[in-house]
């Protein structure tokens, strides 16, 4: 017999097949069924456009009327870009509502909950609720915090190498793992890099995917050393953010903001602090960011408890090598009890390569 879960699971598939492309909105997907049939499906498109259950019940039409509709996070309460979920549905003469997972701002939690069991409607929560916050991590980090969701993510070897001590790097993944790194960039709504990794590397930091989002480019730069030749410079790709020390050569500084660069000044007088990065890409409404900078970046944002999830892309070879660059360097933790340890973790092929996925937990 076919279960809430069944059918959760399918809003739930819907959803995820729009990452990427509803920042800062959640990912959120509905299912309509009325006489053991499905009458009506919807997924969130895009900030702005119309919810996952006014598609649903835009398909339903009224065979909506006395069925039951499966959304994956509770319907909105208030009225913004579009009207409140749940008023829709109490008008659409919806009998029985089941959700995967409450609102996680508190202001609002439970607020759509309680517009529909005041209409008399049966509410039902926590149906595959795990998978649905997993699925918005980004969200739920975003909303309670105001600070983007960070994935720190590397392609090294299996001895820890992202080059070997010559610094050639090219290429120590598959082309598998590549793309599927080109797949993170257009979901996250920006990339950061340092600048040594700009000077070596010269990167576009772009989505290279059919229809991909390219990422907003974020290069912590205290000296404003970036070539004005560079790709991120000239290329017009995407925009370009730099970050900066109040000791930067204003002059640079000029150039770049002529060819369309935002250069934002931070609060240190040599160095950029990774805190202020994160405050004010917060405050600019970026909600997802990915990390791909050298040993030094990855160290400093991880050290300082910033980094919400890795991603590493294993290759089976090893490089060998003292002074070889690795993907974490800086000073590092002097005593084993303090390593930052990876929580859920799991590990899938990907190619001939392995990809790495864990959580980091922080000691307080």
């Amino acid at each position: 017999m076919i279960n809430d879960a069944f059918y959760m699971d399918l809003a739930i598939n819907n959803a995820k097949a729009m990452k990427g492309q509803t920042e800062p909105n959640p990912l959120v997907g509905s299912v309509i069924v009325n006489d053991n049939r499905i009458v009506g499906v919807g997924a969130h498109l895009k900030a702005g456009e119309p919810h996952a259950e006014i598609h649903a019940l835009r398909m339903a039409g009224d065979n909506a009327k006395g069925g039951t509709i499966y959304v994956t996070l509770e319907p909105c309460s208030h009225y913004g870009r579009t009207g409140p979920c749940a008023v829709a549905i109490v008008e659409a003469g919806i009998k029985k509502v089941v959700i995967a997972s409450l609102d996680p701002n508190p202001l609002v939690a439970g607020n759509g909950v309680k517009i529909l069991e005041d209409a008399g409607i049966e509410v039902v929560t926590g149906v595959q609720e795990t998978e649905a916050i997993k699925m918005n991590e980004v969200f739920n980090k975003f909303i309670t915090d105001q600070k983007p969701f960070i994935t720190l993510k590397a392609g090294i070897t299996l001895d820890g190498k992202v080059a070997t001590h010559t610094y050639s790097s090219k290429w120590i993944t598959s082309p598998e793992a590549r793309q599927d790194v080109h797949q993170l960039r257009s979901e996250n709504m920006a990339i950061l890099v340092g600048i040594n990794t700009a000077l070596k590397d010269d990167p576009a930091l772009t989505s290279r995917i059919p229809n991909g989002r390219n990422p907003l480019r974020v290069i912590m730069d205290s000296g404003l050393r970036i070539p004005m030749d560079y790709q991120v410079i000239t290329d017009r790709q995407a925009d370009t953010w730099i970050f900066t020390s109040k000791n930067h050569n204003p002059e640079k500084r000029k150039l770049l903001e002529q060819q369309g660069i935002k250069v934002i000044i931070t609060s240190s007088e040599t160095s950029v602090d990774p805190k202020d990065v994160v405050k004010i890409l917060g405050e600019q409404g970026i909600s997802s960011l990915i990390i791909e900078g050298g040993g030094n970046i990855n160290a400093s944002f991880l050290q300082a408890g910033l980094i919400d999830k890795v991603i590493l892309y294993f290759a089976p070879k090893f490089v060998g090598g003292r002074n070889a660059p690795t993907f974490l360097e800086g000073t590092g933790i002097e005593e084993m009890k303090d390593a930052i340890e990876l929580n859920h973790t799991e590990i899938v092929p990907i190619g001939k390569d392995y990809k790495f996925i864990g959580y980091p937990s922080y000691n307080d």
